[in-house]
């Protein structure tokens, strides 16, 4: 019997979740396009799309969404945010904005020029839109253990360093606006960066003058990972951890829908008052007044009081057990995923699941449509759809073709994740029958929210 870590909180509130046929699964998924992201909530019975808004706020932040104080200018909300984000990760400066994205609008108008280069620890769908969009060119310099789902290696989500050295010597470091650090790296499976890296890189930027930018999304996870994985850091706090990180940055964006625990709302956070000043001015063009930035004033709150709740060992630590849970019965089925199991899913490697299919008939894509045929469990593409096209219009081709299976916080049971295993288990041994795709509709720009797909035949 697997042992679990028990729930540090309890049920207050119910909601209830559709049980489906395997005939309305099918009507569903084809009026989708195969594509999970265009199916309806009503018609999902396990929903592991995203960890993005999808989170169960505590009592405590319904206490606060009563306190709202919807003033259009100089919101008490705004300033308990600003205190959360001083306390708690170290930054200066805070622009609120409606969520991640709105955050990435703003860095990337904000520095990015045409011929610029921006190096990351592995592509982010949205972020590299925008970075792409204001001219630039991403480039990976994340370990190549990061490409290898096999690979047991504890901080797969590490800058390489010659990798960055190189690129800055190819094209000049005045081409660089920034650095473009994922804590943790989603794409590569919610894997972490180790205390380390995150030194060795920020000090290898202060040499050429070249800032350091967090997606510190899912922060929260990765100094738990520091916690239990680094050397040094095992007696120290989340919060202790969590100051440390930050400071070996110049800013962030954040997505507040995932580690500030609030279904909707973000920020972008600096130390650099002259690249505020000029954020304060952007932020009234896209989002709002510099303080509230696309948001209410109880949305703020809310998120104020997420950002102290996240930092609770108990909280994270039963948040990371419950996707370690999920893995480990997938793992110990034969089922093939990424290796270790990450912060916030479990991704499972299409190619190895579906060898069948050639990259190009979207394993990931046919595989997510069947989990939810099978039953009724929304996951998400995590490969070739996911990755887009390159300016000459041909597909990117990531070494990894996954599927997510995304662990929304504090809302499914361990019994709800014992269906999801006993699914995909069961799916995987009728793994053959599984069908390729191709499209039927394809947006130019992040075009896994909207494209459609058909079986080929």
């Amino acid at each position: 019997m697997n042992k679990y870590v028990a729930e540090p909180y309890k049920v207050k509130v119910v909601e209830p979740i559709a049980v489906t046929t395997w005939e309305q699964r099918k009507k569903a998924i084809e009026e989708a396009g195969y594509n999970t992201f265009l199916l309806r909530s009503k018609d999902v019975y396990i929903d592991l799309l995203t960890d993005s808004g999808t989170t169960a706020m505590s009592d405590d932040q319904w206490a606060g969404m009563n306190l709202g104080d919807e003033a259009y200018a100089g919101s008490e909300n705004f300033y308990n945010l600003l205190k959360a984000v001083k306390e708690v990760y170290g930054y200066e400066y805070v622009i609120p904005t409606h969520q991640g994205r709105g955050a990435e609008n703003l860095l990337s108008q904000l520095t990015i020029k045409p011929g610029d280069y921006i190096p990351g620890n592995m592509y982010f769908t949205t972020t590299r839109a925008h970075q792409e969009l204001n001219g630039g060119t991403f480039r990976d310099v994340i370990i190549d253990e990061a490409h290898d789902s096999d690979s047991e290696y504890l901080f797969k989500g590490n800058i390489c360093l010659d990798k960055l050295k190189s690129l800055i010597e190819e094209v000049g470091a005045e081409k660089i606006p920034y650095i473009c650090m994922a804590v943790t790296v989603n794409l590569a499976g919610g894997q972490p960066v180790s205390m380390q890296n995150l030194k060795d890189v920020y000090a290898l930027a202060g040499k050429h003058h070249i800032k350091v930018m967090f997606d510190a999304t899912r922060c929260v996870e990765n100094a738990y990972f520091i916690k239990k994985r680094e050397a040094g850091y095992e007696n120290k706090s989340i919060a202790d951890i969590l100051k440390e990180m930050m400071s070996y940055s110049d800013g962030c964006t954040m997505s507040g829908k995932k580690d500030c625990l609030v279904n909707i709302g973000g920020f972008l956070a600096v130390n650099d008052e002259e690249l505020y000043t000029r954020a304060t001015q952007m932020v009234v063009m896209y989002e709002g007044m510099p303080s509230y930035g696309g948001l209410a004033g109880r949305d703020m709150e809310a998120m104020a009081r997420g950002i102290y709740e996240a930092i609770d060992y108990h909280y994270i630590h039963h948040r990371i057990s419950q996707v370690q849970f999920l893995g480990d019965k997938l793992i110990e089925a034969g089922v093939p995923v990424v290796r270790p199991i990450g912060g916030h899913a479990v991704f499972l490697d299409a190619r190895k699941f579906l060898p069948h299919l050639e990259q190009e008939k979207f394993p990931a894509q046919s595989l997510a449509a069947e989990i939810y045929l099978k039953s009724g469990v929304r996951t998400m593409e995590r490969g070739i759809v996911s990755a887009g096209r390159d300016k000459e219009g041909n597909h990117h081709k990531p070494a990894l073709e996954l599927v997510r299976l995304t662990i929304p916080r504090r809302v499914y049971s361990y019994a709800h994740l014992e269906v999801v295993a006993d699914a995909i288990i069961d799916l995987y041994q009728e793994r053959e029958k599984i069908k390729g795709l191709e499209f039927v509709y394809e947006s130019p720009v992040l075009r896994f929210f909207t494209a459609r797909f058909k079986h080929v035949d």
